[in-house]
């Protein structure tokens, strides 16, 4: 009996024990997924950001690991540090769930990670993802609420839906239109968050929510480059020129056409605010704190000031937000007066617009507190109240 016990044991050890010698895959053939894997070396991966058509470099990656269970691994960036302040996003459920991992500071742009026995399906991302399964299951939160209705902006080349979603006030009558846009850069996943909860805002049973439902109609494109979204883009600096820069001549994204088209004709002249959702750059000064970016138009920027000292007064979200930190034109990288336009230069020639600019929300810290979707979804909120109070105060 002992000898069988012992037997047993020794089986249970080595089933338990992790196989050096099982494959360790590396992929990114899921939604949002970008990687490319230049080599296996033992338990040391070396991989890189794929660019496709990006000009230049950018920093976006996901990807997935399977048969690393109960190993321990150190995954090495091979195309610059791209590994963001809070260190990579991680999902331990095959993307149900993330969190971030922290950032060991070191030399070289890598990181380890081990799994558990149990792991099969594991992810890692620059950051947290926002894809099209997360806005669906946004809508079937909402389903039925007669403030909420979702259309079909148009078909992107490949095929897929860009969402077209309105809230609030949706018989026609609202005094006040307000148009939000996001991901004209695909990989900028956090202000997505921030929409949400906006929306969730503009739905709830609050003060700020009965106001909207009725005074003001909110159309909210969640994609503006579904296809990047979904296919893991970069999307910022795409060639011959990204999303955020078609407002000009003939735009050569259908999404952007399809805006350009349909908001005139929506807003009858009652659009008050239009905001562009992004995301800044990876790390440094500045991309590490909620700002507004001006434009040109010097009574645009007043009156974004003016919603910018609503928004840093009424905040109740762990994000801070300081008015001072804003970024005029003229300053830093806000200089661009090319003929190429962005969404924001556009919208402040839409007929009754008081407000057209551009938020960035940073991927994963803000003043030293940390972006979540959580936290992120409760600085949409304050931001939708900031709203309320504005159009309140301009009417």
């Amino acid at each position: 009996m002992a000898l069988l016990a012992l037997s047993a044991a020794l089986a249970a050890a080595a089933s338990a024990a992790p196989d050096a010698a099982a494959p360790v895959s590396i992929d990114a053939a899921f939604p949002g997924g970008n990687i490319i894997l230049d080599r296996i070396d033992g338990d040391d991966i070396f991989i890189r950001q794929d660019l496709r058509d990006t000009e230049g470099d950018w920093f976006y990656w996901a990807f997935r690991v399977r048969g690393a269970a109960g190993r321990t691994l150190a995954f090495h960036f091979t195309k610059g540090d791209v590994i963001g302040v809070r260190g990579p996003a991680a999902s331990e459920d095959g993307g149900a769930t993330w969190r971030w991992l922290g950032r060991e500071r070191g030399a070289d742009p890598e990181f380890r990670f081990t799994f558990a026995q149990d792991a099969r399906d594991v992810r890692f991302a620059f950051a947290i993802p926002y894809l099209e399964s997360d806005l669906r299951a946004f809508l079937r939160r909402h389903e039925g609420s007669p403030h909420l209705r979702a259309e079909t902006l148009c078909t992107t080349a490949k095929g897929r839906e860009v969402e077209r979603l309105h809230a609030g006030s949706l018989d026609g009558r609202a005094e006040h239109r307000v148009l939000l846009t996001c991901r004209h850069h695909a990989c900028e996943s956090m202000a997505s968050f921030a929409l949400e909860g906006l929306l969730e805002a503009v739905l709830a049973e609050t003060d700020d929510g009965a106001w909207f439902r009725a005074h003001a109609e909110v159309l909210a494109i969640p994609f503006v480059d579904k296809d990047g979204v979904e296919d893991g883009d970069q999307g910022k600096n795409r060639r011959p020129h990204d999303h955020n820069r078609d407002y000009a001549g003939e735009s050569i994204h259908a999404s952007v056409r399809a805006i350009r088209d349909f908001v005139p004709r929506w807003s009858e002249g009652r659009l008050r605010v239009a905001l562009d959702l992004h995301c800044p750059h990876i790390r440094g000064t500045n991309n590490e704190w909620i700002y507004f970016v001006g434009g040109q138009d010097a009574g645009d920027w007043e009156r974004t000031g003016r919603l910018a000292a609503i928004l840093e007064r009424i905040r109740e979200s762990p994000l801070p937000y300081r008015a001072e930190d804003n970024l005029p034109f003229g300053k830093a990288w806000n200089t661009d007066s090319g003929p190429l336009k962005s969404f924001a230069r556009w919208a402040t020639e839409l007929a009754g617009i008081r407000v057209a600019s551009t938020i960035e929300i940073p991927y994963a810290n803000a003043r030293g507190a940390e972006v979540t979707p959580a936290s992120a979804r409760d600085f949409g909120r304050d931001l939708a109240r900031a709203l309320r109070h504005f159009l309140l105060a301009t009417q």
